[in-house]
């Protein structure tokens, strides 16, 4: 299988605010706990794979455990909109429209992916 997905900048390869707090922290635990939940649900996928067990029992469990992370996905997306894009834009009009732009970045990989 080929990845097709634009590649992954690591996070502190890109300028950000890295001492304020981020539109998600006052979630984050649940956020780690639906990644955890997930993870365990991929792990499932993989040993599914590994007993040879039907193809679409498989992709049954794919198709759940991609629309768990599209709801992180959706979740953060706010979080980031009503935190750090609101905040960008109280600071300045400038800084307002680089994190729109950076926002709808993102948002436009997801629906890609």
């Amino acid at each position: 299988m080929t990845d097709t997905s634009a590649p992954v900048v690591p996070t502190d390869a890109r300028p950000h605010e890295h001492d304020a707090p981020h539109g998600y922290a006052s979630d984050k635990e649940a956020y780690l706990k639906r990644m955890r939940r997930i993870e365990g649900q991929v792990r499932g996928i993989a040993r599914m794979i590994d007993e040879d067990v039907y193809c679409i029992d498989i992709l049954t469990q794919v198709s759940a455990v991609t629309k768990a992370l599209q709801a992180v996905s959706i979740g953060l997306v706010e979080d980031h909109l009503g935190h750090c894009v609101v905040d960008a834009a109280r600071a300045s009009e400038a800084e307002g429209a680089a994190k729109v732009k950076e926002a709808a970045d993102a948002i436009g990989r997801l629906v890609r992916s």
